[in-house]
């Protein structure tokens, strides 16, 4: 699903993003990553999107050997993934049903499957009577739920949420990874990066941590198994 091999990122200002990282992540897993700011999280899930390339080694996602990739090649490996953002980023004179349909339009689907699909997947996140509400008349909890189905919409294999708590109540953030975690047991991999450190506690997943562009601690599968 991801590897990196002996994968080093530095920048042209000289910062040292990702220092000779090696990892696996297999497909069904739930993996946290965690680690404070600085650390090299939001290089690492730019690496996997190709929104970076990596200065060394080699990057392997959903089959795809993605340092390989010409650009032209990079959005077809996104259509595989499903991202979720801190700040929801809604297209806000939408309502939330065409916001959903959007990202299925993007990717050429027919008119006849986005009416087919987006109330299901409304309806996997309980927003089915909140088709026609704009972002403005929602909740923060209710946006980020938004944000989930349309992470969703495309069957995804893989979905990184970053942050995806960072701007709702306390509360909300467990009900988030609540859906993260159904999402997860129906067969998609999902990769958290967080701050939050009671959501980690609480739920067993894989977690790593990365600190000064390396990996510090992986709890590999033990967490899953408790």
């Amino acid at each position: 699903m991801i590897t990196f091999k002996n994968v080093s990122k530095m920048y042209p200002n000289g910062t040292h993003a990702l220092n000779h990282v090696n990892l696996q992540i297999d497909e069904g897993e739930f993996v946290f990553i965690v680690g404070s700011s600085g650390a090299g999280k939001s290089t690492f899930l730019k690496l996997i999107m190709c929104e970076e390339r990596p200065s060394e080694g080699e990057i392997v996602v959903n089959d795809t050997v993605v340092t390989d990739l010409r650009r032209g090649q990079i959005p077809y490996l996104r259509r595989t993934m499903g991202i979720v953002f801190q700040d929801f980023r809604l297209i806000d004179n939408m309502n939330v049903y065409d916001n959903v349909a959007f990202a299925m339009h993007v990717v050429g689907a027919s008119n006849k499957e986005i009416r087919r699909r987006v109330p299901y997947i409304l309806s996997l996140v309980d927003l089915q009577d909140k088709a026609k509400s704009k972002p403005s008349e929602l909740s923060g909890g209710e946006q980020q739920r938004v944000g989930l189905a349309r992470a969703l919409i495309n069957n995804p294999r893989l979905i990184i949420a970053d942050e995806p708590t960072g701007n709702v109540d306390p509360a909300l953030s467990f009900e988030i990874v609540d859906l993260l975690s159904e999402i997860n047991r129906r067969g998609t991999t999902i990769l958290m990066v967080t701050h939050e450190h009671s959501l980690v506690k609480h739920f067993h997943r894989r977690i790593i941590e990365i600190r000064s562009g390396k990996i510090v601690a992986d709890t590999g599968k033990v967490a899953m198994l408790r």
